[in-house]
């Protein structure tokens, strides 16, 4: 008999199945848990299933169904309700049963099986080009969280940054880093509207000039706007003409600013993120596609394909014919390669690695950019169903009820550095993964710092901390709850409690398929509640020692559980507060 009561529900089901319809016996069995408590704590959709291929009313299959159901001692009732849905509830002791095994599994508890499919999730790859953001953080967050989630649900997980370390915006980082340098020397030219602006960019040009002198300044302000069109006339073309100044005039020393700005921000990224709890397994350089020649090779494939076709002295990717909204350039009149060119070769990367399934997180402003790349990955002859992108809304923060900026261009941001640092990444974890990631969401600081009911955040570390009160209070050996009595867990609100227990490797599974960790949120929110509720209606340290062990026991099953879910999320659980 199995100890897992879903498991047995559903051999029960296989049994009957045979007797009522021999020749369907394969259909799938799906068990679920009701959403209320009335109707039982699983039920099955089986008779309707049959319904139509049978040729029969739902409600008699169920009877019939039902009929033929062996008897079992974890079964106190079944039912037919509804179109012709069974429900079951299951016996007391079967529901108490899951105390003991979170409390033998102990943070085990709840993971899945070994699945031998390797993951490979990408995400935040934001351009090292300034601080994080707090839009970042949320793709840092969701995408932290749904690794650990498809980990515990038995994946083999990859997680992985792509640095955005060749191109014009790592160009753009180091001319605006030599400017704010030159100006340390009085040699001023205009900065550019469309540089990036932030007081970063400042102290990367005094920390040059502290470390190198005036090395990067043997130029006058002339040099570097000779032949460069004005901002008036085009702004782009004005900073592309500064940037080609800017290698011209520095020659190999170009290199080193670029490399020292790159490693400056790439270093505060890291850092960053290490510190909100976020670690990447690998940092991609783009760069090394170029030096490999990965990206020369994706293309030449492509063009061997068919796919490719010249126009104005460019190369072209015939997107359209996967379902974008127009071609796409791979090689400009000039010989350099587009940033979608570096994607294919990315992408066919990671192919090459050998990865199930490739999930990449981007930000909803990206939604366009899916079809292109599957596109190229289908046009290259690599199956496209491995492919998966989640999309994340940016969040909205809003401090005393005003909208913050977060640009990088334009300096006006507030960093991922400081919203944690000013809510605490408990709170920013959790508060990030309470949508689902393509919903919009209005971060509220308010609620956040608040010690209250209403801040999730508070409301499941406090269970977790009045747990190890009573347990503390206790001042019992935490092994001996492994052998107490359960039965004495007959009240409504402990058996609630159980369920909610038994239902965590459900949610952790669910929440791996969908790519959903604001389902273990919601889940741990629930089981808190409960918990409370619980805690304020019945007290634990009884004179009753069987009663009291019991209760100490389930407790302690609860404390587990969070203490697992939270660690998911990346969110601590204080032992007191």
């Amino acid at each position: 008999m199995s100890a897992d009561p879903k498991t047995l529900l559903a051999d029960l089901l296989r049994q009957a199945l045979k007797s009522v319809a021999p020749d369907h016996v394969d259909t799938p069995i799906v068990l679920e848990r009701p959403k209320q408590a009335s109707h039982g704590d699983f039920s099955s959709n089986l008779a309707l299933q049959l319904a139509k291929p049978m040729r029969r009313s739902p409600r008699d299959l169920a009877a019939l169904l039902m009929a033929e159901l062996p008897a079992s001692p974890q079964v106190a009732k079944v039912e037919v309700a509804g179109a012709g849905f069974i429900n079951f509830t299951l016996a007391s002791d079967a529901k108490t049963s899951v105390v003991q095994a979170v409390l033998s599994q102990g943070e085990r508890f709840g993971r899945g099986a070994a699945t031998g499919t390797k993951v490979q999730i990408e995400f935040v790859s934001a351009n090292p080009t300034g601080p994080l953001h707090v839009g970042h953080g949320r793709g840092a967050a969701y995408g932290a969280s749904l690794a650990s989630v498809m980990d515990f649900a038995g994946h083999t997980v990859a997680r992985e940054y792509y640095v955005n370390d060749a191109g014009r915006q790592m160009d753009i980082l180091a001319l605006s880093t030599w400017l704010r340098y030159l100006a340390n020397f009085d040699i001023v030219v205009p900065f550019p509207p469309n540089a990036y602006q932030g007081s970063y960019v400042i102290d990367m040009g005094g920390e040059i000039r502290n470390a190198h002198g005036d090395r990067f300044a043997k130029v006058t302000a002339e040099q570097v706007l000779a032949g460069v069109c004005s901002v008036e006339a085009d702004k782009e073309d004005h900073l592309d003409g500064l940037i080609a100044n800017a290698k011209r005039l520095l020659g190999e020393d170009y290199a080193w600013i670029h490399d020292f700005a790159l490693t400056e921000q790439l270093g505060d990224c890291r850092e960053d993120l290490e510190g909100f709890g976020v670690p990447f397994d690998k940092w991609f350089s783009e760069k090394s596609l170029f030096d490999t020649g990965l990206v020369e090779r994706a293309v030449t494939a492509l063009e061997k394909q068919g796919h490719i076709y010249m126009q104005d002295g460019a190369k072209w990717f015939r997107s359209s014919t996967f379902g974008d909204e127009k071609d796409r350039v791979v090689q400009r009149e000039n010989g350099l390669y587009t940033y979608f060119a570096s994607d294919i070769a990315y992408h066919l990367n990671k192919y090459e690695r050998g990865f199930d399934r490739i999930i990449d997180i981007w930000g909803a402003d990206h939604h366009g950019y899916i079809p292109r790349v599957r596109g190229a990955i289908a046009a290259l002859g690599l199956p496209v169903e491995k492919f998966e992108v989640a999309l994340v809304q940016f969040a909205v923060l809003y401090r005393n009820g005003q909208k913050a900026a977060m640009s990088t261009r334009s300096g006006e941001f507030v960093t991922l550095r400081d919203l944690r640092k000013d809510v605490g990444n408990d709170a920013c974890r959790f508060f990030y993964v309470l949508r689902k990631s393509d919903q919009h969401l209005d971060f509220d600081l308010d609620l956040a710092k608040s010690q209250s009911n209403e801040n999730p955040v508070y409301y499941i570390q406090y269970a977790h901390a009045r747990i190890c009160s009573v347990l503390a209070q206790w001042n019992g050996v935490e092994r001996d709850l492994l052998e107490v009595d359960l039965s004495r867990l007959d009240g409504e609100r402990e058996l609630a409690l159980c369920a909610r227990l038994a239902a965590f490797a459900e949610v952790i599974q669910s929440a791996s398929a969908d790519y959903a960790p604001h389902q273990v949120a919601f889940y741990l929110k629930d089981l808190a509640g409960e918990f409370h509720s619980w805690y304020n209606a019945e007290r634990m340290l009884v004179d009753d020692e069987a009663l009291m062990m019991a209760r100490l026991a389930l407790a302690a099953a609860v404390r587990q559980v969070l203490v697992s879910g939270l660690a998911l999320l990346g969110v601590s659980a204080p032992t007191s507060m």
